[in-house]
């Protein structure tokens, strides 16, 4: 039943449902992001605040998972070259929904119990549908939506995420799964009973050196086939029409954010639309709501545009076999195949390093969702402990089940998030002011 619904409604509808959605914003908003770019820029630092950077690397740790390393070789292998393409467009389309899904969340934050601010989309949903008189229904949608982004955090964030960076050490290093999955939960636990602000700390100074990292080896092979870039270029641009390039662009580019190669059969890398950045950036003590959200912007340039466009080449320039491997061991056979085996090792290291810190940011939703149901400590308590579980479990089995459970819940936040921004929308035009 789950998987029938996930194939042949979610999994369908949805992908759709996010281009018309991205397209209506882009011309609510005047597609200012892409016709006023220096104003944007401007526009991200008028707020001041001193933790707008820190809940981006919180955000970027959600979204810089392993499927930004390996999902790109799902969406040329299913569609060719000309799928790069297509991930560039669509990118396009996300970054208007990711700025809006921020402005609501930065707007709409409480204090909780110790007088700090939270915020997440289940404030938004509540807020926009009981100011219009349906209080007890908003209600209901914010819990489901919390419910929802909690069960996704113990299957896609900590379950999927464990078991693609133990592949990663077991492929390369052959370290077992298991004991690779139990530091893992071990760490995990570690950071998450320690806080929101150390994790934050955390993952600002871990997110930025490990993309550099995987930026600058991925410079390393394009420079050795440097001349080999002008006709990867000429055969992502060549390739894109081609109906199978398109349709293995798009869905190669929903299906890439954190090994999501199964997993809803159809989101943004990024997660733009599907509500769950948001609990990051709201983390910003920034002022302006607008200024937060340019930053949601800049986080789907560098995950799409930056980090997904130079693994893509990558891969076209090092003529690595589609066929008859992993995704996973497509990616790190491109980078060995030009800068020898040990380039192997550093990207195995990569994805355990990108899969740890989505493991961490997902924690922190999962445990935002649970702290929206009930504020007792013993409730997030439990879930610390139920979250390191999941990611034990995560080096040693995932079932089928994971990945459908995992695939309705971000379809299911999906479309009630885009519901609540299309009804608030008039407050996210008021807001945005370039």
């Amino acid at each position: 039943m789950i998987e029938a619904v996930n194939k042949y409604l979610l999994g369908a509808a949805v992908p759709l449902v996010l281009v018309v959605f991205g397209i209506y914003f882009g011309f609510l908003l005047g597609w200012f992001h892409l016709l006023h770019p220096v104003r944007t820029v401007r526009l991200a630092f008028r707020g001041g605040g001193k933790k707008a950077f820190s809940s981006l690397t919180l955000a970027l740790a959600g979204t810089l998972g392993v499927g930004n390393l390996v999902g790109v070789a799902a969406a040329i292998a299913g569609g060719g070259a000309g799928a790069v393409f297509w991930m560039w467009i669509s990118a396009l389309f996300a970054m208007i929904l990711k700025y809006a899904e921020i402005v609501l969340a930065m707007r709409h934050k409480r204090l909780d119990k110790e007088g700090r601010e939270r915020g997440a989309a289940m404030y938004y949903i509540y807020d926009g549908l009981a100011k219009r008189g349906y209080k007890p229904f908003g209600g209901f949608l914010a819990a489901v939506f919390a419910c929802l982004l909690t069960l996704n955090a113990l299957t896609m964030g900590s379950l999927i995420q464990s078991e693609a960076a133990c592949d990663a050490l077991q492929l390369s290093f052959s370290i077992p799964k298991p004991l690779t999955s139990a530091v893992l939960g071990i760490a995990a636990l570690w950071v998450m009973l320690r806080g929101s602000d150390k994790l934050m700390k955390l993952t600002e100074k871990a997110v930025p050196p490990m993309t550099l990292c995987v930026l600058l080896l991925s410079v390393a092979v394009l420079a050795v086939r440097v001349g080999e870039i002008p006709s990867a270029l000429a055969r992502i641009i060549g390739e894109a029409f081609d109906p199978r390039a398109a349709a293995g662009g798009i869905f190669g580019f929903l299906l890439s954010d954190a090994l999501r190669l199964g997993t809803m059969r159809g989101l943004i890398s990024n997660e733009a639309g599907c509500g769950t950045s948001p609990t990051a950036h709201a983390e910003s003590d920034t002022k302006s709501p607008a200024a937060q959200g340019v930053f949601g912007i800049f986080e789907v340039f560098v995950d799409t545009i930056l980090l997904c466009t130079v693994t893509a080449l990558v891969i076209i320039v090092s003529g690595v076999p589609l066929e008859g491997a992993s995704f996973m061991e497509i990616t790190v056979s491109a980078y060995s195949a030009v800068l020898g085996q040990w380039s192997a090792y550093v990207m195995s290291a990569a994805v355990l390093c990108f899969g740890f810190a989505t493991v961490l940011c997902w924690s922190h939703y999962g445990a935002a969702g649970v702290s929206y149901l009930s504020e007792r400590p013993v409730v997030k308590k439990i879930f610390c402990g139920v979250y390191a579980l999941s990611v034990f479990l995560g080096g040693i089995s995932v079932s089928g089940l994971s990945w459908q459970l995992a695939d309705l819940a971000i379809g299911m936040m999906t479309v009630i998030n885009l519901f609540a921004l299309f009804l608030m929308r008039k407050e996210i035009k008021e807001e945005t002011v370039i």
